[in-house]
């Protein structure tokens, strides 16, 4: 491979996804071991990825903005959301930058996902102890802060939510 290709690897790559500088450096390092390298000078995927950020090919916070709010929709909490930035490469002050937004929609997140795995108010009968065990368990496995997974596990159902979503 050469840097023209690299290059061309790269541009691809950002045009038909959306990316952080580390997934591409990543990528790009994947192609080159292998491929190879038949370039005089040293190649430098993460020189490249730094251009391709540069000339606005890839915006780290705005693909942590639009995650967070992605899985957020989906019902995963904030330390669920943490995670998949780090993974993605995304730099800490980026995610601070965007943490109190995911902060915001704790408690619409955690609805979402009491309300898609049916758990609290929006089950159809009481939980008894047993599966509302688990049902905390999987709030928090979903990256839900445990105060507020057991107060959406200990709700009975039909009971307004309106009450959580005032105190947060």
């Amino acid at each position: 491979m050469t840097s023209p290709a690299l290059e061309q690897l790269a541009l691809r790559y950002v045009e038909r996804y959306a990316t952080t500088r580390a997934k591409l450096a990543a990528y790009l390092e994947r192609k080159l071991y292998e491929r190879g390298w038949e370039g005089a000078d040293q190649a430098d995927p993460h020189g490249l990825a730094e251009r391709m950020a540069e000339l606005g090919y890839i915006d780290d916070r705005g693909f942590a903005e639009a995650r967070a709010a992605a899985m957020g929709r989906r019902g995963l909490g904030a330390r669920r959301v943490a995670a998949a930035l780090r993974h993605a490469g995304i730099e800490a002050d980026d995610a601070d930058a965007i943490a109190p937004a995911i902060e915001a929609n704790a408690v619409e997140s955690a609805l979402t996902f009491a309300r898609k795995r049916r758990i609290g108010p929006y089950s159809e009968e009481v939980a008894d102890r047993q599966l509302r065990e688990k049902q905390l368990a999987a709030m928090v496995r979903a990256g839900h802060g445990f105060d507020l997974a057991r107060k959406i596990v200990s709700m009975t159902p039909g009971e307004e939510t309106e009450t959580l979503l005032l105190a947060h």
